[in-house]
């Protein structure tokens, strides 16, 4: 059982580690976990099977935050309750002028 609990603690502080390092090879100044708070205003609008537009509250945080910071969380480890996919079409539906975000 101690040795679950110690596997669980370092898979985390590696993930940690690799959750930094995206954040560190890119132009994103935000953690990953501030990156993702800034975008609760979208939460509705990516939703796995979500027909909701993006809020203007949505559109205001994605161009606050930033397309290198929303690469991060998108191609960033999963996120419950939130498709990847229609993350990464923000953009277009907020008519942001992002680049797509690139496969890391």
């Amino acid at each position: 059982m101690k040795f679950c609990s110690y596997m669980r603690a370092v898979t985390l502080v590696m993930m940690m580690v690799g959750l930094v390092a995206q954040v560190e090879s890119s132009s994103c100044t935000s953690t990953f976990f501030s990156s993702l708070v800034q975008l609760i205003p979208c939460r509705a609008a990516v939703a796995p099977f979500s027909s909701i537009p993006p809020s203007g509250a949505c559109c205001n945080a994605l161009r606050a935050l930033g397309q290198p910071c929303l690469c991060v969380l998108v191609n960033g480890p999963p996120i419950s309750g939130v498709d990847r996919n229609m993350a990464s079409q923000l953009p277009n539906k907020c008519t942001t002028n992002f680049q797509p975000c690139e496969s890391m």
